[in-house]
C-alpha cells in the first residue's frame, strides 16, 4: 500500500494482511500524518477520554498467562484479596469520577465468574453508574447469559484483549484458546454491550505478530468501540520478567496503525505509561491514543500519578472528555465527538 492510496477515516472491516503490514511500514513521518488525518475526522485531538481502573477481586487466578502477576501458578508476592464490598467499590469509582474520570472499570482475576460473584458485581455496575459514570468490566470468560445480566445491571462496556496475534498467542497463554476469547467477544456484542479490546505488545511477538493482531481487531464488525494498547510490564516471578523494552517508536507505529484501521474507536494508552517518557506519550497522543487509565495502579501493577497526568495535559493542551450523560443507553454514536462539561474539564486542568 503507498500514502496515496489511503482513504483516512474510512471506516472498513475488509482489511487485509498485506494492507495492515504495508502501514506499519510507512514512513514514520507519513504514518502519523495519515492517522492524524483520521483521528481528526472523528475526535477531537485535543481531548483525551479519561478512565479509572480498580481491581475488585485480586489475585488467585486459574489462568497461566505469562504476562500476569495475578495468576495462581506465578510466584510474584502478590496478596490475594477476596471480592470488594459494593461500598467500598462505589466510594472508590465516587472518588475517580470526582478527579475527573468518566469511566469506572472493575477487573476481577476469573477464568470466568462465579454466579454468586456476577450477583455482587451486578450491583457494583449499578452503584457506579448511579455516580453518573460510565462502567465497564472484565472478569474473564463469560457465557451470553451471564453477558445479558451484566447489560440488564447496566453495563457499558466490557473489557476482554486478544493479547497478541493468534500464532503467538500459544507462547503466551495455555489454559484457554483464542477462539474462547472470540467467543466471550461474541457473547458481549450479542448482549448489547460496547466491546473494549486490544492487546499487549513487547512480549517478544515479532512484528509480523503485531500485524496479525492488529488486522484480526480491525477485522471484527463492528470494531471494538475501546482498543487498548498496552506495554509489557515485566514482573518478578512472571516468565516474561526478564523480556526487554519494546522500540518506543514500533510501539507509537502501532497506535498509528490501530488509528487508521479503526478510526471510529477509542485507542487507549494502556499499561506502561509509567515506563513512557513524556515525549513518548506525547508521540502516542498525535498518532491518534485519545484515551487513557488514570491512577496510581493499573490492577496491581504501576501507573503515573495523578498529579504527573495533571501537567502532562496541561503541556500539551489536552482535554478531558465529558462524560455521555448516559448517551451509550439512549442509542447515540458511542464514537462520536463528545461535548465536555467545565466541571470535568476544570477537574483536570486546575489539578483538582
Amino acid at each position: 500500500m503507498s500514502a496515496g492510496t489511503l482513504r483516512p477515516g474510512e471506516a472498513r472491516s475488509d482489511w487485509t494482511p498485506d494492507e495492515v503490514g504495508a502501514l506499519l511500514e510507512l514512513p514514520f513521518a507519513d504514518l502519523l500524518f495519515h492517522a492524524q488525518t483520521a483521528h481528526r475526522r472523528h475526535f477531537d485531538p485535543n481531548e483525551v477520554q479519561v478512565s479509572t481502573l480498580l481491581s475488585v477481586k485480586t489475585g488467585a487466578c486459574p489462568e497461566d498467562c505469562a504476562y500476569c502477576p495475578q495468576s495462581v501458578r506465578h510466584d510474584t508476592g502478590l496478596s490475594r484479596e477476596a471480592l470488594m464490598e459494593v461500598e467500598a467499590v462505589v466510594e472508590r469509582a465516587r472518588a475517580a469520577r470526582d478527579s475527573g474520570a468518566t469511566r469506572f472499570c472493575m477487573g476481577g482475576a476469573y477464568r470466568s465468574p462465579k454466579d454468586r460473584d456476577l450477583a455482587v458485581i451486578t450491583e457494583m455496575v449499578r452503584g457506579v453508574r448511579e455516580l453518573g459514570l460510565e462502567t465497564c468490566a472484565t472478569l474473564g470468560m463469560l457465557t451470553p447469559d451471564q453477558a445479558h445480566t451484566l447489560k440488564d445491571a447496566g453495563l457499558d462496556y466490557y473489557n476482554h484483549n486478544l493479547d497478541t496475534s493468534e500464532a503467538y498467542y500459544g507462547k503466551i497463554i495455555s489454559t484457554r484458546s483464542y477462539q474462547d476469547r472470540l467467543d466471550t467477544l461474541e457473547a458481549v456484542r450479542g448482549a448489547g454491550i460496547n466491546v473494549c479490546c486490544g492487546g499487549i505488545l513487547g512480549m517478544g511477538e515479532e512484528p509480523t505478530d503485531r500485524a496479525a493482531l492488529l488486522h484480526t481487531l480491525a477485522t471484527l464488525d463492528p470494531h471494538p468501540e475501546s482498543v487498548p494498547i498496552n506495554q509489557l510490564v515485566p514482573v518478578a516471578g512472571t516468565p516474561l520478567a526478564g523480556t526487554g523494552p519494546m522500540d518506543p517508536l514500533d510501539f507509537v507505529r502501532c497506535i498509528a496503525v490501530a488509528r487508521i484501521l479503526m478510526p471510529r474507536s477509542h485507542v487507549r494508552l494502556s499499561a506502561g505509561r509509567a515506563d513512557m517518557s513524556d515525549e513518548m506519550q506525547a508521540l502516542c497522543f498525535l498518532a491518534g491514543a485519545n484515551s487513557i487509565f488514570y491512577g496510581e495502579k493499573l490492577l496491581t501493577t504501576g501507573n503515573p500519578d495523578t498529579a504527573h497526568d495533571h501537567a502532562l495535559f496541561r503541556r500539551l493542551g489536552i482535554r478531558p472528555e465529558a462524560a455521555t450523560e448516559r448517551s451509550l443507553q439512549e442509542g447515540s454514536d458511542p464514537c462520536g465527538v463528545r461535548p465536555r462539561t467545565q466541571q470535568t474539564a476544570d477537574a483536570l486542568a486546575d489539578g483538582a
